[in-house]
């Protein structure tokens, strides 16, 4: 059976050889398709959960799965194919999995950044997201990141700087720590990236700007901002092959009700907005999108939070572009990204929800447990030791520091498996919330010579309603539900619409306030119609039921 091998990160044509195994292991449950190329041409691919014998994917409710749309962001791109193996493995054995497979789809993209993630799977060079040469497509002045001593691995250099702002640190002189605002007379050093420098002067050491400093994260309508307002905005919104093959998709696919994307790293579940706080959502999305983020800090340990309020690298300077704005603003889905692995919390530091806060600035004696993390409990391969080196332009310098690749952007190995099993399972949980049509009722009653009732109730099983969310319903994104009788020739239609439209159906969102006690309409998920029809014995009539989010019923009934 095609599983994860959690013993490394897939490279783009391993991803391909698991999709075509997984499909061909199971050709009812998984189909493996492209949604557009990539800037270099390679497919970004897609593959598509769910029991084909119960009907096709775009007559079931989905969920939205994607990854590593940021180049280095591997861990995403491990959990997403974790998952795919685990829920067609687990089909026929798993109740909530089979459920899932036989009444809904899932739509998931292991990886986005297929040309980024190839580089930075296959050099020492970290990315951000495409290999495109942006924003410019020659070399300036400065720093750029180099494997200067042909080790494989850009780390860290530092190298004795009178007027340096790091020291090393009294109990360890592995770490460096801050110089103190006012502190003198001792040796300090400069710290910075191993690289080289472009058009050296002799003395001045800029910071060149990024190779590949396109954001496709950045590159999405919702409050999109120019390069010089929005670092990795891109040329404008969708500007990217990557980022147009995915509005494409989800433009052509209006079953979609929620989402998950997977980042890394800090260990926490992430919702919108990045451009505003909690007061711009309707009262009501938010605590649905609370409920929801408590469900998955239930399952997987990560708090849930506001980027705006708990993840802005500057609280006056917003982040602009973002996927999962743009999908709740303009979808209104309740979705997630999901920053997986961090490193100083399974070094037992305690963040307490200040993520890019700790980045910015910590104590040494956070720094002190993440060296003993990395003694005790990786062995020391998280953290390469000091080491001479004559620079070429730096003269002597030390290179070391942590293996940013492998124990900060990315989970380690060992911590894989437990990760994704998690993570597969809020996903499970958060699609199973989906709006979901069912036929309460369907009968037929004679009433006559050739006369006959046709009674149904249709019902919304699900937590979420038909229209998703009250921003749905504002941006009108969501047809209502359609309700078809379908005649053969010879059946005539005495009372009732062949053809109807009947709104929405609320599910259980609206009932979330308030305790037992609390009075609510327990019916507004239901809807009774009825027909009265001529036709001859033995005659079949269908009936089908149509909602852009809840799925597609059809039913057959014969004139007895």
């Amino acid at each position: 059976m095609p599983q994860y091998d959690f013993s490394h990160f897939y490279k783009y044509e391993e991803i391909r050889k698991f999709l075509d195994k997984v499909e061909k292991e199971y050709p009812d449950l998984v189909s493996v398709s492209s949604i557009g190329k990539s800037y270099e041409g390679r497919d970004i691919l897609l593959a598509t959960l769910t029991n084909k014998k119960t009907g096709p994917d775009n007559e079931k409710p989905a969920y939205w799965i994607d990854a590593n749309i940021h180049a280095g962001e591997v861990t995403g791109s491990a959990v997403a194919l974790y998952t795919i193996g685990h829920y067609t493995e687990s089909y026929g054995r798993d109740e909530r999995i089979t459920r899932l497979l036989d009444e809904y789809v899932v739509y998931v993209v292991p990886r986005i950044s297929v040309d980024g993630a190839e580089m930075y799977l296959t050099t020492p060079h970290m990315l951000r997201s495409s290999t495109r040469r942006y924003p410019f497509t020659e070399d300036r002045e400065g720093l750029y990141p180099d494997d200067v001593d042909g080790d494989g691995l850009i780390l860290q250099m530092r190298f004795p700087n009178p007027d340096g702002a790091f020291r090393k640190s009294d109990k360890d002189p592995r770490v460096m720590v801050r110089r103190g605002p006012d502190e003198f007379g001792g040796e300090y050093y400069s710290v910075i990236t191993e690289g080289t420098i472009n058009n050296w002067d002799g003395h001045e050491i800029k910071l060149a700007p990024m190779r590949h400093g396109l954001d496709l994260n950045r590159n999405f309508p919702y409050d999109w901002a120019p390069e010089g307002n929005q670092v990795g905005a891109g040329d404008f919104p969708f500007s990217e092959p990557e980022t147009r093959a995915i509005a494409q998709f989800w433009s052509t696919h209006k079953n979609i009700n929620g989402f998950v994307a997977y980042h890394t790293y800090s260990g926490v579940i992430l919702r919108p907005y990045s451009t505003h706080p909690d007061e711009h959502f309707s009262t009501h999305d938010l605590d649905v999108f609370k409920m929801i983020g408590e469900r998955g800090t239930e399952i997987t340990g990560y708090p849930c939070v506001s980027v705006f309020h708990n993840f802005a690298y500057d609280p006056k300077e917003p982040m602009h572009g973002a996927m999962d704005d743009y999908a709740f603003d303009f979808y209104g889905w309740y979705g997630f990204t999901t920053e997986l692995w961090d490193a100083a919390t399974a070094a037992g530091i305690d963040m307490k929800n200040k993520w890019i806060e700790w980045m910015k600035h910590h104590d040494e004696e956070d720094d002190l447990k993440l060296m003993q993390w990395n003694d005790e409990k990786m062995g020391g391969k998280a953290f390469f030791p000091w080491r001479e080196f004559k620079h070429p332009q730096l003269g002597k310098v030390e290179i070391g520091g942590w293996d940013l690749k492998n124990a900060w952007q990315n989970a380690p190995l060992e911590y894989l498996p437990e990760m994704a099993e998690k993570h597969a399972e809020f996903t499970l949980a958060h699609a199973l919330m989906s709006a979901r049509l069912e036929f309460r009722k369907a009968e037929l009653e004679k009433r006559g010579d050739g006369v006959y009732r046709l009674e149904a109730i249709i019902s919304n099983k699900g937590f979420l309603p038909t229209y998703t969310s009250k921003r749905a319903q504002e941006r009108k994104v969501v047809r209502p539900i359609e309700v078809s009788l379908k005649l053969p020739r010879g059946a005539e239609l005495l009372s009732g619409k062949a053809d109807d439209e009947i709104g929405q159906l609320e599910g259980r969102t609206n009932k979330i306030y308030g305790g037992w006690f609390s009075s609510r309409n327990v019916t507004d998920n239901q809807r009774r119609l009825e027909w009265v029809l001529t036709g001859k014995p033995g005659t079949e009539v269908e009936l089908v039921v149509t909602s852009e989010r809840g799925g597609t019923l059809r039913k057959t009934l014969k004139l007895d």
